[in-house]
């Protein structure tokens, strides 16, 4: 089982903690990953790009010279893509990009995530996560406490409003819990910030 150092608010260590093999030990699927990935980013897309086709812009219904004689090369309409105010050639339409993954296959993903931020030493736990009030300061305390300097993600058991809208100002850092934590947003962010009892919900749903 990897264990790796428990920390305080205050950046001190207050232990060890040991971490299930079967969430954190993990080989890293990079293949699986990128799917999720890909598929994240494609459920994210609006798909609401929109142009018009030679058929849908307005003008061109005559032919614009004749076919033979003129020593130019031979028109049909004003409106083909070659000329100005003419559609465009494969227009995009509105659509739907998304698709579907396994349920296994996301929790192979999320397994792998994982495994790989305890492998590169990525991953802080802290004991007792909680903020009495709304304040960015606590958040840049925190951070500076932890010495992360980087982008981060902060994931606690429960959505906790006090820690969302304290980080929310910070660039490059957010705030998750357990029930919205998913693959891209942990690769997405070099250092995971992970409370305890987020930890032990992580083990009892992807174990």
């Amino acid at each position: 089982m990897p264990k790796i150092d428990l920390y305080k608010m205050d950046g001190s260590v207050a232990g060890k903690i040991e971490l299930s093999e079967a969430v954190f030990g993990q080989k890293v699927n990079a293949s699986v990953l990128h799917t999720v990935v890909v598929n994240h980013l494609a459920n994210k897309r609006q798909g609401t790009q929109s142009a018009k086709t030679r058929s849908e812009v307005s003008g061109g219904g005559a032919k614009p010279f004749r076919q033979k004689g003129t020593g130019r090369a031979r028109q049909g309409s004003i409106r083909a893509a070659q000329w100005i105010k003419g559609g465009v050639v494969f227009a995009p339409k509105p659509r739907d990009y998304r698709f579907s993954v396994n349920k296994k296959v996301k929790k192979v993903a999320m397994r792998s995530a994982l495994s790989d931020k305890v492998a590169e030493n990525s991953m802080i736990v802290i004991d007792d996560l909680k903020f009495e009030e709304i304040k960015t300061k606590q958040v840049n305390e925190l951070l500076k406490n932890l010495g992360v300097d980087t982008k981060a993600l902060i994931v606690t058991c429960d959505k906790d409003e006090n820690i969302y809208l304290s980080a929310r100002n910070i660039y490059g850092v957010d705030a998750s819990f357990v029930g919205m934590l998913n693959v891209y947003d942990i690769l997405n962010h070099a250092k995971l910030i992970v409370a305890r009892d987020a930890v032990e919900k992580i083990e009892e749903v992807y174990a």
